[in-house]
């Protein structure tokens, strides 16, 4: 019965969110090669700046919150909060995660998500979700994005960010073997938790939030991020993994 109940003010119960979730993780396996070994990565190293586990964590652009609660489980005293733009899937982090990770609603495209959000965290981490926003905006991000951590705090955002070393074997990475059968995987994950009666409301203020909203795809290299995070006034900054054209920045605060 405990797996089935369904959280004071959650819109689907842990079993329908937990499944959904778990069909989201496989499409994003698809979309961010090798991740496992991107997220321990980002633990480990998050673990040897302070010496120990991070006590306040910001997951943005969480999504369900599946990295929020890998973290959560991996480091049970810290508080875990991931922040989305988008109802469903906070509607699903919420109804698989109660009690474990704080999720909140907001939007990277303005700065006001940083008043929301909080400071003196951390560990801050942004995967996959960078590029939905314009180069200003990017850029700025990593401002706001040094207001939320604390002094020695860490921030890792990995996305695409091609070596500029190396850019025919960048252009032959692109588009990787497998990224049409994610793009096809992304588009059926969509349609069919679209015909949920229970999501309906939730999946028209998606609509809504994204009527006039359409995606950046801002790919810019390495390089790029380490000068805009260290104008933002992060003592170090540089690429800590990297597989093919995707890759994870590392700023200290």
């Amino acid at each position: 019965m405990a797996t089935t109940a369904r959280a004071p003010g959650a819109v689907l119960d842990r079993t329908q969110a937990v499944r959904w979730r778990e069909a989201w993780s496989q499409v994003m396996e698809g979309f961010v090669p090798q991740l496992a070994s991107l997220e321990e990565t980002l633990c480990r190293v998050a673990e040897a700046v302070r010496g120990r586990a991070p006590a306040r964590v910001l997951d943005l652009g969480g999504g369900p919150g599946l990295l929020a609660e890998r973290m959560a489980r991996r480091w049970t005293d810290a508080a875990i909060t991931l922040m989305d733009i988008d109802p469903v899937l906070l509607a699903l982090a919420r109804g698989a995660l109660p009690g474990e990770v704080r999720a909140l609603e907001g939007d990277l495209s303005t700065p006001r998500w940083v008043d929301r959000a909080g400071g003196g965290y951390h560990l801050v981490t942004v995967v996959m979700t960078l590029h939905y926003l314009p180069p200003a905006r990017a850029r700025a991000f990593y401002d706001d994005a040094r207001r939320c951590l604390a002094p020695g705090g860490l921030l890792i955002v990995a996305d695409l960010m091609p070596d500029e070393g190396l850019p025919s074997l960048m252009s032959a990475l692109n588009p990787a073997p497998d990224e049409a059968a994610a793009e096809l995987a992304w588009a059926q994950w969509w349609n069919d938790i679209g015909q949920l009666d229970e999501l309906r409301p939730l999946l028209a203020q998606r609509a809504a939030i994204f009527e006039n909203r359409l995606p950046a795809e801002f790919t810019a290299p390495g390089s790029w991020h380490a000068a805009a995070a260290r104008e933002a006034g992060f003592d170090e900054a540089g690429i800590l993994w990297r597989c093919g054209r995707h890759a994870a920045l590392a700023a200290v605060a």
